[in-house]
């Protein structure tokens, strides 16, 4: 079994044409090191998926969550799609192996960032979209992406599950922006999560709200590990 067909045993799904699975897993840093070969990165399908990403959560969410109104609903939607939780499906594929990535890419650790991986993961939705049509990308977000979050209750807003358990404490969160990364068109904000003064968690993404949430869903991390009676001078 090569490499192809051992990607396509994870995504379940086998590509008629394979060179959108490898366009799907082509990063820019790729595509600019080697455009002589006339290769194509995968920011035009991570678009194309980003949208029917967006179109199946929609529908997972209506059809599941009734009680929903329109703001609930898009609250939520955003936050089980977010960079984060589509690194986290990412790296359950095992999908940063496969990528094709620039030397200076790879050697700036680019197969870890959420921001590049969580792109792969939209793009490779792009690609069966367009290889296998609708019903066969929403099998592939409905097995991989939905019912994994759904299962792992990950579509929790962060943000909001930790001001909450702040405020039972007397305490409040503030997120800090703490580096910006990368050209215009590919920055990247680390954010952190200040609690009285101290620096509890950080998130790095491709948009200051991703890495809040990371920031915020580390936190939480710290304190569940603590206990409800948390000490944050004792927390690591």
């Amino acid at each position: 079994m090569n490499r192809r067909e051992e990607l396509e045993e994870k995504l379940e799904y086998c590509f008629h044409d394979r060179t959108l699975l490898l366009t799907a897993l082509t990063h820019t840093s790729y595509a600019n090191e080697h455009k002589k070969a006339n290769c194509p990165d995968n920011e035009r399908l991570e678009f194309l998926g980003d949208a029917v990403l967006e179109v199946v959560s929609s529908e997972f969410l209506y059809q599941g969550h009734p009680e929903m109104g329109e703001g609930e609903l898009s609250k939520t939607r955003a936050s089980m799609v977010c960079e984060p939780s589509l690194a986290k499906c990412a790296r359950d594929l095992g999908l940063p192996n496969y990528l094709r990535l620039g030397k200076g890419e790879e050697q700036m650790g680019g197969r870890t960032k959420d921001s590049i991986i969580s792109d792969a993961v939209e793009a490779v939705i792009g690609a069966i979209f367009l290889d296998g049509g609708f019903e066969e990308a929403k099998r592939f977000v409905m097995t991989h992406v939905l019912l994994d979050l759904r299962s792992e209750d990950l579509f929790t807003d962060k943000k909001t599950r930790l001001q909450e358990i702040l405020q039972d404490q007397g305490m409040q969160v503030e997120y800090r922006l703490l580096k910006t990364d990368g050209p215009d068109h590919m920055r990247t904000f680390t954010i952190g999560a200040i609690v009285d003064g101290t620096l509890m968690g950080s998130g790095t993404g491709r948009t200051k709200k991703a890495a809040a949430q990371e920031a915020a869903r580390q936190t939480l991390e710290k304190i569940n590990a603590q206990g409800t009676h948390f000490n944050v001078s004792e927390i690591d």
